[in-house]
């Protein structure tokens, strides 16, 4: 294996590939592409990117991420959230850019936030946009009649 340090301003991207599972907490300088399991909390300084065969059942604090696959936790993107069709998110999220495809299921509450706000005073300093979305059906009232 040959190591390139005149490369260290090209960016790399981390795999855990389909069929893989890490538990614990994953911490990268650059981006990471999940399409195995990640038992713990993924921290990137770049882009986290989720494929439709990746789960994440943790938290995940990055620059950016591209979600695909299922995220059981808080989700605090600093830049932009894109998710896609078949994403399915259980927790909430924060983020400054959020795009959503048509079929992405959001099971908690989005904050339009710098991230990193919602961490120093432990809320968010919202721009004027947030929300809250579940697709779980039944509410309050009907499972107090029963």
């Amino acid at each position: 294996m040959s190591y390139n340090n005149s490369d260290k301003n090209l960016p790399s991207v981390n795999m855990i590939s389909e069929g893989t599972t890490l538990e614990g907490t994953l911490k990268t300088k650059s981006d990471i592409r999940v399409a195995g399991t990640v038992d713990g909390e993924a921290n990137a300084k770049g882009k986290v990117i989720v494929a439709s065969t990746g789960n994440i059942q943790g938290n995940i604090k990055a620059a950016d991420a591209d979600i695909a696959g299922k995220v059981d936790g808080e989700i605090k993107v600093a830049d932009k959230l894109v998710l896609r069709k078949s994403a399915l998110i259980e927790g909430n999220i924060y983020t400054q850019t959020l795009l959503v495809e048509e079929g992405a299921q959001i099971n908690g509450e989005f904050h339009m936030t710098d991230a990193s706000e919602s961490t120093k005073n432990g809320r968010s300093s919202e721009n004027g946009f947030s929300g809250k979305h579940s697709s779980k059906k039944g509410n309050k009232k009907d499972k107090e009649k029963t």
